[in-house]
Order: structure tokens, then C-alpha cells, then sequence
């Protein structure tokens, strides 16, 4: 047995297990993941952010003073970006004086990010460029789930999403926590975000998402990203866009070729688990 200190914090529902690790010391298996991100044995979360010094982390060659999020999905693998993910990581930061006044940049695996806690809850986090895919494999991109096939647009959010827009009625009774497929499977090897979008007024869209290595969520930042970019390009929209999700509400705006992520960030818990012996370390 041993005794963790961690956070909990949510931005629109989607909900966060944080260790703070400060030297880089914290061991992160794949089972004690899965144990920290259980609802019923563990804390419980939609993922793991550890909070830590981007020199403890190899594959980083920027700026080693900066904080890295280290995301890991519920499963224990590990994730390129996180968008609600993110803005829980700025404003744990900021509640814990880790970082000087509201703004800073954020090392993660898909790159440096700029954040802005407003210190009212709501965080802004530029997320960089999506790319949205219409060449080879891609361009030919089918979904199906619950025995029903759509056309879906991979975007690149730093981590891979594919968009499928409905029709009008279709969102609410589509069972999004059945794992989707894709065709071709070699467009996205290593797994995919898949988001179901429902358009309601020029630049509004309600979303649900299952989230690899997770299941449905509640919301997920990235897939917003995704979302708009996909719309975007479907429909010529270039302005804001808001997305309602089943946790709440997010809005996404373009500046150039970066997207920003504009939702709120909770803190909501802190204190001490005591984990269990796994053996798997």
C-alpha cells in the first residue's frame, strides 16, 4: 500500500485524476492508471494528468522549465493532447501558484500551448492548427456503429478525430458507448476519436464523442476542435463556433491557423488515495 496526494478537477464533465510530480519521480503503469481512473475502486476519471517539468520527459526538446502535461486515457495509454484536459491542467496550475500571473505555455506531446486562466473559471487554450484530411485513404473515410455506416472528415487536432454530421433527430438515441469502427484501418492505426455532430443554427452544433481508450464521455476539447474545423469546411462557416456537449458547453475560435478552446475549468477535489500493492509497476 502506499499513500498518493492527487487532484480531481472537470471542464464540461470530462473529469481528471492530477498528480503533481514536480521532479519526475512518479512511475505511471498502465494498471495503476486504470486503478486511479476507476470510478468504483479507485478516484475515477475520464483520464490522468501528471504534472511535471518537461526535462523529465525525453522526447521533449523545448523549453525544460516549462510544466508538461503528461495525459493518459482511462486505459493507461497514452495521449497526444488533451483540449478539456488542458484547460483543467491551466487551472490547477494557477490554484496551486505554479505559475505566474494567468498566462502560460504548456508542453505537451502534440507541442507547446498558450493558456489564459481568467480566474473566473473559464480557461482559453490555444490548441494550434487542426488538420482537416481530404487526400488517399482518407478521403474515402467511413464510421459505422450499431450496425449503421456514415461518411465521416479526419481531422488532426494533434491527436486523430473523425467528424460524422447527422441528420436532424438522430443524435439523442445513437448508442455512442458502443465502440465505432472505421474503414479504411490504416487511416488511423493507433486508434481514433470519433465525434457525432448534429447541426442546429449556423456556427451551433450539439456533439456526443467516444473518446478512444475511454469510451463516451461527457465532452472532449480536442473533438470540439475537430468539430468546428470539419464543419468549417462543410459548410463555409468561418466565425465562432459553439458546441454543446452532454457536459455543459464550449466555444471555438479561429485565429489564422490556430483554434482556441474558450470553457470552464473546475478543481474539485484534493486529497490522499491509498493505492493499492498492483503487479504491474
Amino acid at each position: 500500500m502506499r499513500t498518493t496526494q492527487f487532484w480531481k478537477g472537470q471542464g464540461t464533465g470530462n473529469d481528471f485524476v492530477i498528480l503533481l510530480d514536480r521532479p519526475g519521480m512518479i512511475h505511471l503503469s498502465q494498471a495503476r492508471v486504470q486503478w486511479l481512473c476507476d470510478r468504483r475502486f479507485g478516484i475515477g476519471g475520464d483520464g490522468l494528468l501528471r504534472a511535471t517539468r518537461a526535462g523529465t520527459i525525453p522526447e521533449w526538446d523545448g523549453d525544460p522549465d516549462q510544466w508538461f502535461m503528461d495525459y493518459r486515457n482511462a486505459d493507461g495509454s497514452i495521449a497526444e493532447m488533451c483540449g478539456n484536459g488542458l484547460r483543467v491542467f491551466t487551472e490547477f496550475l494557477r490554484e496551486e501558484g505554479l505559475i505566474t500571473g494567468n498566462e502560460a505555455d504548456i508542453a505537451t506531446r502534440a507541442g507547446a500551448k498558450h493558456v489564459i486562466a481568467h480566474g473566473n473559471g473559464m480557461v482559453t487554450a490555444d490548441v494550434g492548427a487542426a488538420h482537416v484530411g481530404s487526400e488517399g485513404e482518407a478521403s474515402d473515410l467511413i464510421v459505422s456503429c450499431a450496425g449503421r455506416r456514415w461518411p465521416a472528415t479526419p481531422v488532426d487536432v494533434g491527436n486523430p478525430h473523425a467528424v460524422v454530421l447527422l441528420e436532424a433527430g438522430e443524435l439523442d438515441s445513437l448508442p455512442v458507448q458502443t465502440p465505432p469502427a472505421w474503414e479504411p484501418e490504416s487511416v488511423f492505426p493507433h486508434g481514433v476519436n470519433v465525434e457525432f455532430v448534429e447541426q442546429l443554427d449556423p456556427g451551433h452544433v450539439r456533439m456526443r464523442v467516444h473518446e478512444r481508450g475511454v469510451g463516451e464521455t461527457l465532452s472532449c476539447g480536442t473533438g470540439t476542435v475537430a468539430v468546428a474545423a470539419a464543419m468549417s469546411a462543410l459548410t463555409g462557416h468561418r466565425g465562432r463556433w459553439t458546441v454543446d456537449v452532454p457536459g455543459g458547453r464550449i466555444h471555438v475560435e479561429q485565429s489564422g491557423d490556430h483554434y482556441r478552446l474558450i470553457g470552464p475549468a473546475v478543481i474539485q477535489i484534493q486529497g490522499e488515495v491509498i493505492e493499492p500493492q498492483l503487479d504491474v509497476e
